[in-house]
């Protein structure tokens, strides 16, 4: 009955350890009392070294045992599994083979995982078809880490016929595949297996449900994201890791106001969620509330990270504040050091605010520019009419062995484009297709369009338009449409505009085209039943008005606005610049 007890005692001993020195009491224990060889006992041991981290005595241990059933074998193996010493667990499981031990669930289920985690797709299977053969065929643990061990290989395919045809699910199985699918973008596939989970009353954990909140940023989901928050709450499964995934979605697709709640209810802010919120309000168009925010994550104590300074820096590139900016990336050189990643939000900067030639001293900083630096510089030179320089940055990227990629030809045909440069642009254009085998996407149609249409080569435009793979969108349709207009090329502006009035536009300058173009061919009928349209939708034209930073101050200017106090002296020195303009054009 003492022994009983004593070996009761020792094992909720060793439950409650949580340090090195304390396991070691208890070795020494189970060595004087004779219980060490008890295998309850070394296996038990072992789990308690690994669990404080203690893994050179945990396997120290492992080795000296004269005789080692299943349960030590396990817990070392489960040692180097958790802390991802996949090498190390494999070389166990190879041990067990040759030593004929009988492998169990957790043995197949640790050594699959460990192939996962080297992407040894291969092994993998081999291990598999060794657990089917041992009976494990239908085994939930073994083919959960099946089906992590595909996801992982990027075999998404195979995971989802091995997930189809298990017979058991178990919640691990389910969020697996949740967690994978939204991992490599399969948005939709995610929120569909969600709902099959649920109609088979399985309500997700924490972490399919951060898999859920990815798949709704990923597919604009917006009721759905509301749903899980919900769930969430109601479950209280909340945590710093659901919270800043769920400020991520909402910021994501602009509802910002519900971001900012999540934020504020937050059990703890951290460094990462407020990078989040910072980041949201940047990509939002938030300028002002941007460089707010990051000015009170600093006086909470948080230092911005690189996130958090690339948004504040496109919320100076916005708004134009050039000061700031420069303050911002002095505050990049002596705290974070010049990387590729800030480095092209600065250069960014410069190129929206008119310096082009600190955008270049900024590219030429960077020792080895990634292609987002070369695609940036490239732009840049677009934006700044320069042409035939963003094609002889092109051309030095070809010769860096950089593969250019369709971010690069938008920025390039983007720049051909505002300089004109109609056969070049149809050149690289062609390819594109045919020697970087990059598939035109509606940005690429929308500046050869541009491009085309500015040239007055409108056939061009809509046979390209015409034989386009891709569904392009209404700003294309409205470019076609703007180059008739301005060359009185009636058939193919009908054509443009007919598509755009198919896809519904809420926009009165649209509208306003439309009726300017029929107008200047007489079509008198068309006109009337536009307005007649504008009418029955009710639109109305929102003010148009500029934001410019005057003496570390936003100044809004709104369109057709005399009551600014310098409105006299403003409109008199517009006047000396179009004069001037004028003057020029002239004289070259």
């Amino acid at each position: 009955m003492q022994s009983s007890w004593s070996r009761y005692y020792l094992k909720t001993r060793l439950l409650a350890c949580r340090d090195e020195v304390s396991v070691s009491r208890i070795h020494c224990q189970l060595l004087v009392s004779g219980m060490f060889w008890f295998e309850t006992f070394s296996a038990q041991l072992l789990a308690s070294y690994a669990r404080v981290g203690d893994i050179p005595s945990a396997r120290q241990l492992f080795d000296m045992l004269p005789q080692r059933e299943i349960d030590s074998w396990n817990a070392i193996l489960a040692a180097y599994s958790r802390r991802n010493c996949q090498a190390e667990v494999l070389g166990l499981y190879e041990q067990m083979k040759l030593e004929g031990v009988r492998r169990s669930s957790s043995s197949f289920t640790m050594a699959i995982k460990a192939c996962a985690g080297l992407l040894d797709l291969e092994k993998g299977e081999e291990i598999r078809e060794c657990a089917v053969g041992s009976g494990y065929e239908d085994d939930v643990y073994v083919e959960s880490a099946v089906l992590n061990l595909y996801a992982k290989c990027g075999k998404m395919s195979e995971a989802m016929r091995a997930f189809d045809k298990m017979r058991r699910r178990d919640i691990v199985s389910w969020t697996t595949m949740i967690t994978a699918l939204s991992q490599c973008e399969r948005g939709e596939g995610a929120v569909d297996l969600y709902r099959r989970m649920r109609n088979e009353g399985i309500e997700g954990d924490r972490v399919a449900m951060l898999g859920i909140i990815k798949a709704c940023a990923a597919v604009g989901d917006p009721r759905l994201g509301l749903s899980t928050h919900g769930h969430l709450v109601r479950k209280d499964l909340m945590d710093s890791s659901t919270e800043t995934s769920l400020l991520s979605m909402y910021a994501k697709h602009g509802y910002m106001k519900q971001a900012l709640h999540v934020f504020e209810t937050m059990h703890r802010q951290t460094v990462i969620s407020w990078g989040a919120l910072v980041s949201g309000f940047a990509q939002n168009g938030y300028a002002a509330e941007t460089l707010e925010l990051l000015a009170k994550m600093v006086s909470n104590g948080f230092d911005p990270e690189v996130v958090s300074i690339v948004s504040a820096l496109s919320a100076c590139s916005q708004v134009g504040y050039f000061k700031l900016g420069k303050s911002i990336h002095g505050y990049i050189t002596r705290r974070l050091g010049y990387e590729r990643v800030s480095g092209t939000g600065i250069i960014d900067l410069y190129t929206k605010c008119g310096s082009f030639s600190s955008a270049r001293a900024q590219f030429e900083c960077i020792s080895s520019p990634d292609l987002v630096c070369w695609n940036a510089m490239i732009a840049a030179y677009g934006v700044h009419g320069q042409g035939k320089e963003a094609l002889s940055l092109f051309i030095q990227l070809t010769e860096q062995d950089i593969q250019p990629n369709h971010a690069t030809f938008a920025a390039l045909l983007s720049a051909l484009s505002h300089s004109g440069l109609v056969e070049e642009g149809q050149y690289w254009f062609h390819k594109m297709i045919s020697q970087f085998h990059i598939a035109p996407m509606e940005k690429h149609y929308a500046c050869m369009v541009d491009l085309l249409s500015r040239a007055g080569k409108l056939d061009e435009a809509h046979k390209l338009l015409q034989s386009a793979e891709t569904e392009v969108g209404i700003s294309v349709w409205v470019s076609l449409l703007s180059g008739s207009h301005n060359h009185g090329s009636f058939y193919i502006g009908e054509a443009a505009a007919e598509k755009i009035l198919k896809l519904n536009p809420d926009d009165l300058g649209i509208y306003a085209l439309i009726s300017n173009f029929f107008a200047a061919h007489r079509k008198w009928d068309q006109v009337a039943k536009l307005r007649n349209i504008m009418r029955q939708k009710g639109i109305k034209k929102a003010p148009s008005y500029s934001l410019v930073d005057v003496n570390g101050k936003l100044c809004a200017f709104l369109m057709g606005d005399e009551t600014h106090q310098d409105y006299e002296e403003i409109e008199s020195i517009l006047d000396q610049l179009d004069r001037h303009m004028k003057s020029a054009a002239m004289s070259s």
